[in-house]
Protein backbone atom coordinates (compact mmCIF):
# COMPACT_ATOMS: atom_id res chain seq x y z
CA UNK A 1 0.00 0.00 0.00
CA UNK A 2 1.57 3.15 -1.30
CA UNK A 3 2.13 5.76 1.82
CA UNK A 4 1.66 9.35 0.68
CA UNK A 5 3.83 12.22 2.13
CA UNK A 6 1.62 14.43 5.03
CA UNK A 7 0.88 17.77 3.20
CA UNK A 8 3.03 21.13 4.82
CA UNK A 9 -0.17 22.53 6.09
CA UNK A 10 -0.54 19.96 8.75
CA UNK A 11 2.95 19.61 9.53
CA UNK A 12 3.02 23.71 10.45
CA UNK A 13 -0.12 23.49 12.56
CA UNK A 14 2.18 20.29 14.57
CA UNK A 15 4.94 22.59 14.88
CA UNK A 16 3.12 25.03 16.33
CA UNK A 17 1.00 23.15 18.34
CA UNK A 18 1.28 23.27 22.43
CA UNK A 19 2.33 20.47 24.31
CA UNK A 20 -0.16 21.24 26.80
CA UNK A 21 -3.01 21.48 24.87
CA UNK A 22 -1.85 18.07 23.30
CA UNK A 23 -3.31 16.61 26.49
CA UNK A 24 -6.97 17.61 25.67
CA UNK A 25 -7.44 17.17 22.28
CA UNK A 26 -6.20 15.04 19.59
CA UNK A 27 -5.03 16.73 17.00
CA UNK A 28 -3.59 20.72 16.07
CA UNK A 29 -7.14 20.46 13.88
CA UNK A 30 -9.50 19.51 16.01
CA UNK A 31 -8.32 22.15 18.60
CA UNK A 32 -7.93 24.77 15.70
CA UNK A 33 -11.84 24.09 14.63
CA UNK A 34 -13.03 24.52 18.59
CA UNK A 35 -10.82 27.42 19.02
CA UNK A 36 -8.66 26.56 21.55
CA UNK A 37 -5.35 26.20 20.04
CA UNK A 38 -2.72 27.41 21.89
CA UNK A 39 0.53 28.48 19.91
CA UNK A 40 4.03 26.67 21.27
CA UNK A 41 6.45 29.00 22.38
CA UNK A 42 10.10 29.08 21.19
CA UNK A 43 12.32 29.94 23.86
CA UNK A 44 15.79 32.16 22.89
CA UNK A 45 18.08 29.22 22.88
CA UNK A 46 16.07 27.53 20.23
CA UNK A 47 16.43 29.95 17.92
CA UNK A 48 19.79 30.63 19.03
CA UNK A 49 20.35 26.74 17.69
CA UNK A 50 18.14 26.63 14.83
CA UNK A 51 20.61 29.43 13.56
CA UNK A 52 23.77 27.71 14.58
CA UNK A 53 22.24 25.15 12.62
CA UNK A 54 22.35 26.78 9.28
CA UNK A 55 26.12 27.40 9.47
CA UNK A 56 27.62 25.56 6.96
CA UNK A 57 29.30 22.22 8.82
CA UNK A 58 33.24 23.32 7.26
CA UNK A 59 33.13 26.80 8.89
CA UNK A 60 34.94 26.46 11.44
CA UNK A 61 37.36 24.20 10.01
CA UNK A 62 38.05 27.12 7.75
CA UNK A 63 39.01 29.35 10.32
CA UNK A 64 41.68 27.42 11.65
CA UNK A 65 43.33 26.98 7.97
CA UNK A 66 46.16 28.79 6.76
CA UNK A 67 47.26 29.35 3.18
CA UNK A 68 51.23 30.81 3.43
CA UNK A 69 53.82 30.58 0.42
CA UNK A 70 57.76 31.13 0.85
CA UNK A 71 59.23 33.05 -2.07
CA UNK A 72 62.63 34.97 -2.20
CA UNK A 73 65.49 35.38 -5.16
CA UNK A 74 67.54 32.01 -5.44
CA UNK A 75 69.51 30.19 -3.07
CA UNK A 76 68.39 32.57 -0.62
CA UNK A 77 67.11 29.12 1.50
CA UNK A 78 63.19 29.39 0.88
CA UNK A 79 63.83 25.11 0.56
CA UNK A 80 65.58 24.96 3.78
CA UNK A 81 63.46 27.01 5.33
CA UNK A 82 60.25 24.86 4.46
CA UNK A 83 62.11 21.85 5.63
CA UNK A 84 63.00 23.03 8.80
CA UNK A 85 59.34 24.22 9.46
CA UNK A 86 58.20 20.84 8.58
CA UNK A 87 60.90 19.31 10.97
CA UNK A 88 60.46 21.76 14.03
CA UNK A 89 56.11 20.96 13.52
CA UNK A 90 57.09 17.44 13.69
CA UNK A 91 55.81 16.42 9.67
CA UNK A 92 59.09 15.09 9.32
CA UNK A 93 61.40 13.38 11.03
CA UNK A 94 65.01 14.08 10.07
CA UNK A 95 66.36 16.98 7.99
CA UNK A 96 67.90 17.01 4.53
CA UNK A 97 69.99 19.49 3.09
CA UNK A 98 69.19 20.71 -0.62
CA UNK A 99 72.28 19.45 -2.18
CA UNK A 100 72.53 17.25 1.15
CA UNK A 101 76.15 14.17 1.14
CA UNK A 102 73.42 11.40 1.30
CA UNK A 103 71.76 11.76 -1.99
CA UNK A 104 68.31 12.27 -0.62
CA UNK A 105 67.91 16.06 -1.13
CA UNK A 106 65.21 18.00 0.76
CA UNK A 107 61.24 16.85 0.71
CA UNK A 108 60.01 19.56 -1.10
CA UNK A 109 62.21 18.82 -4.03
CA UNK A 110 60.77 15.87 -5.96
CA UNK A 111 61.86 16.04 -8.80
CA UNK A 112 65.24 14.32 -9.91
CA UNK A 113 66.09 18.00 -11.60
CA UNK A 114 65.68 19.88 -8.77
CA UNK A 115 67.64 17.32 -6.25
CA UNK A 116 70.35 17.38 -8.96
CA UNK A 117 70.44 20.83 -9.32
CA UNK A 118 69.72 22.36 -6.23
CA UNK A 119 67.06 24.29 -6.94
CA UNK A 120 63.30 24.44 -7.11
CA UNK A 121 61.66 24.38 -10.58
CA UNK A 122 57.80 23.92 -10.36
CA UNK A 123 55.84 24.85 -6.66
CA UNK A 124 55.51 22.15 -4.17
CA UNK A 125 52.82 22.34 -1.68
CA UNK A 126 52.67 20.47 1.63
CA UNK A 127 50.97 21.15 5.13
CA UNK A 128 51.71 21.27 9.07
CA UNK A 129 49.91 21.63 12.04
CA UNK A 130 50.38 24.50 14.49
CA UNK A 131 48.49 25.57 17.70
CA UNK A 132 45.56 23.65 16.06
CA UNK A 133 45.89 25.53 12.78
CA UNK A 134 46.25 23.38 9.73
CA UNK A 135 49.02 25.42 7.73
CA UNK A 136 49.35 24.91 3.80
CA UNK A 137 52.79 25.40 2.85
CA UNK A 138 53.69 26.58 -0.94
CA UNK A 139 57.54 26.28 -1.99
CA UNK A 140 57.68 28.58 -5.14
CA UNK A 141 60.76 28.87 -7.18
CA UNK A 142 63.25 31.78 -6.96
CA UNK A 143 64.89 31.37 -10.27
CA UNK A 144 63.30 34.59 -13.00
CA UNK A 145 62.71 31.86 -15.94
CA UNK A 146 60.17 30.08 -13.30
CA UNK A 147 58.39 33.11 -12.12
CA UNK A 148 55.23 32.11 -13.39
CA UNK A 149 55.01 29.65 -10.88
CA UNK A 150 55.35 32.19 -8.14
CA UNK A 151 52.40 33.82 -10.07
CA UNK A 152 50.12 30.82 -9.86
CA UNK A 153 51.01 30.48 -5.97
CA UNK A 154 50.00 34.15 -5.05
CA UNK A 155 46.23 33.89 -6.45
CA UNK A 156 45.28 31.29 -3.23
CA UNK A 157 47.42 32.70 -0.67
CA UNK A 158 46.51 34.54 2.86
CA UNK A 159 50.01 35.38 3.76
CA UNK A 160 53.45 35.22 2.62
CA UNK A 161 57.49 35.03 3.69
CA UNK A 162 59.50 36.71 1.59
CA UNK A 163 62.66 35.78 2.60
CA UNK A 164 65.91 37.69 2.21
CA UNK A 165 69.81 36.64 2.72
CA UNK A 166 71.72 38.76 5.10
CA UNK A 167 74.80 38.62 3.00
CA UNK A 168 72.90 39.43 -0.33
CA UNK A 169 70.26 41.69 0.64
CA UNK A 170 67.40 42.54 -1.64
CA UNK A 171 67.88 41.42 -4.95
CA UNK A 172 66.64 41.61 -8.06
CA UNK A 173 64.22 38.27 -7.33
CA UNK A 174 62.97 39.64 -4.10
CA UNK A 175 62.20 42.99 -5.98
CA UNK A 176 60.00 40.76 -8.66
CA UNK A 177 58.28 38.63 -5.71
CA UNK A 178 57.34 41.80 -3.93
CA UNK A 179 55.81 43.34 -6.36
CA UNK A 180 54.19 40.18 -7.26
CA UNK A 181 52.64 40.04 -3.68
CA UNK A 182 52.09 43.70 -4.02
CA UNK A 183 49.72 43.53 -6.71
CA UNK A 184 47.88 40.39 -5.28
CA UNK A 185 47.61 42.10 -1.96
CA UNK A 186 49.22 39.60 -0.19
CA UNK A 187 50.36 40.24 3.44
CA UNK A 188 53.81 39.35 3.82
CA UNK A 189 57.00 39.49 6.74
CA UNK A 190 60.76 39.56 5.39
CA UNK A 191 62.35 36.48 7.00
CA UNK A 192 66.65 37.57 6.71
CA UNK A 193 68.45 34.27 6.34
CA UNK A 194 71.56 33.10 7.01
CA UNK A 195 72.70 35.62 9.85
CA UNK A 196 75.63 32.75 10.45
CA UNK A 197 77.29 32.98 7.49
CA UNK A 198 80.36 35.56 6.70
CA UNK A 199 79.50 39.16 5.81
CA UNK A 200 76.25 38.77 7.33
CA UNK A 201 74.50 42.53 8.43
CA UNK A 202 70.58 42.04 8.66
CA UNK A 203 70.33 46.21 9.40
CA UNK A 204 71.91 46.74 5.86
CA UNK A 205 69.05 44.39 4.60
CA UNK A 206 66.39 45.92 6.35
CA UNK A 207 67.19 49.09 5.42
CA UNK A 208 67.09 47.83 1.77
CA UNK A 209 63.58 46.64 2.16
CA UNK A 210 62.94 50.08 2.90
CA UNK A 211 64.10 51.73 0.14
CA UNK A 212 64.42 49.04 -2.74
CA UNK A 213 60.79 47.33 -1.75
CA UNK A 214 59.65 50.15 -0.06
CA UNK A 215 58.75 48.62 2.96
CA UNK A 216 56.70 50.18 5.91
CA UNK A 217 59.18 47.79 7.95
CA UNK A 218 60.73 47.51 11.34
CA UNK A 219 62.52 44.75 13.33
CA UNK A 220 60.66 42.36 15.18
CA UNK A 221 64.37 40.33 16.65
CA UNK A 222 67.42 41.22 17.11
CA UNK A 223 70.16 38.46 16.47
CA UNK A 224 72.60 37.77 19.55
CA UNK A 225 75.78 37.58 17.77
CA UNK A 226 76.37 37.37 13.65
CA UNK A 227 78.80 35.18 11.61
CA UNK A 228 80.43 32.60 13.67
CA UNK A 229 79.18 34.35 17.01
CA UNK A 230 75.64 33.74 16.39
CA UNK A 231 74.06 32.04 18.85
CA UNK A 232 70.44 33.10 19.68
CA UNK A 233 67.65 35.52 19.18
CA UNK A 234 66.27 38.71 21.25
CA UNK A 235 61.95 38.89 21.28
CA UNK A 236 61.56 43.02 20.73
CA UNK A 237 57.67 42.36 21.80
CA UNK A 238 58.09 39.30 24.60
CA UNK A 239 61.41 41.07 25.59
CA UNK A 240 62.86 37.54 26.02
CA UNK A 241 66.20 35.98 24.45
CA UNK A 242 65.87 32.67 23.03
CA UNK A 243 68.48 29.61 22.30
CA UNK A 244 68.34 26.77 20.17
CA UNK A 245 70.45 23.68 21.95
CA UNK A 246 70.26 20.21 21.33
CA UNK A 247 70.62 18.34 18.08
CA UNK A 248 69.51 20.16 15.12
CA UNK A 249 68.38 23.50 17.71
CA UNK A 250 65.79 21.16 18.27
CA UNK A 251 65.52 22.28 22.40
CA UNK A 252 64.32 26.19 22.86
CA UNK A 253 65.85 27.79 26.15
CA UNK A 254 64.40 31.39 27.32
CA UNK A 255 66.38 33.85 29.67
CA UNK A 256 66.80 36.82 30.01
CA UNK A 257 68.25 39.67 27.32
CA UNK A 258 72.15 40.00 27.85
CA UNK A 259 73.31 43.04 29.76
CA UNK A 260 75.53 44.19 26.76
CA UNK A 261 72.60 43.90 24.82
CA UNK A 262 69.71 45.65 26.43
CA UNK A 263 70.79 49.04 25.14
CA UNK A 264 70.16 47.84 20.97
CA UNK A 265 66.93 46.12 22.65
CA UNK A 266 65.47 48.74 23.88
CA UNK A 267 66.47 50.97 21.04
CA UNK A 268 65.01 48.72 18.16
CA UNK A 269 61.80 48.25 20.43
CA UNK A 270 61.39 51.97 20.43
CA UNK A 271 61.94 51.80 16.68
CA UNK A 272 59.63 48.75 16.36
CA UNK A 273 57.00 50.50 18.61
CA UNK A 274 56.99 53.90 16.44
CA UNK A 275 56.36 52.38 13.38
CA UNK A 276 53.66 50.31 14.88
CA UNK A 277 52.33 53.50 16.29
CA UNK A 278 51.82 55.02 13.07
CA UNK A 279 48.83 52.90 11.56
CA UNK A 280 47.24 52.29 15.35
CA UNK A 281 45.67 55.60 16.87
CA UNK A 282 45.79 53.84 20.38
CA UNK A 283 49.38 52.91 20.38
CA UNK A 284 50.36 56.01 19.07
CA UNK A 285 48.89 57.76 22.36
CA UNK A 286 49.97 55.48 24.33
CA UNK A 287 53.76 56.50 22.67
CA UNK A 288 53.41 60.34 22.47
CA UNK A 289 52.56 60.21 25.98
CA UNK A 290 55.77 58.40 27.20
CA UNK A 291 53.57 55.53 28.96
CA UNK A 292 54.82 51.69 29.22
CA UNK A 293 53.50 49.36 26.25
CA UNK A 294 53.04 45.59 27.47
CA UNK A 295 54.33 42.96 25.13
CA UNK A 296 50.26 41.79 25.09
CA UNK A 297 48.80 45.28 23.38
CA UNK A 298 51.95 45.41 21.30
CA UNK A 299 51.40 41.37 20.09
CA UNK A 300 47.67 42.64 19.39
CA UNK A 301 48.89 46.00 17.41
CA UNK A 302 50.97 43.73 15.12
CA UNK A 303 48.33 41.39 14.51
CA UNK A 304 45.62 43.74 13.79
CA UNK A 305 45.19 44.72 9.88
CA UNK A 306 46.21 48.44 9.64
Amino acid sequence: MARFPRSAVPRLLYTFFSSKTRRFYPSPTAALLLGNFEVRQFSAGNVARAKDAKEPWWKESMERLRNIGISAHIDSGKTTLTERILYYTGRIHEIHEVRGKDGVGAKMDSMDLEREKGITIQSAATYCTWKDYQINIIDTPGHVDFTIEVERALRVLDGAILVLCSVGGVQSQSITVDRQMRRYEVPRLAFINKLDRMGADPWKVLNQARSKLRHHSAAVQVPIGLEENFQGLIDLVQLKAYYFHGSSGFVLIFMEIPADMDAIAAEKRRELIEMVSEVDDKLAEAFLNDEPISSVDLEVCLRNDP
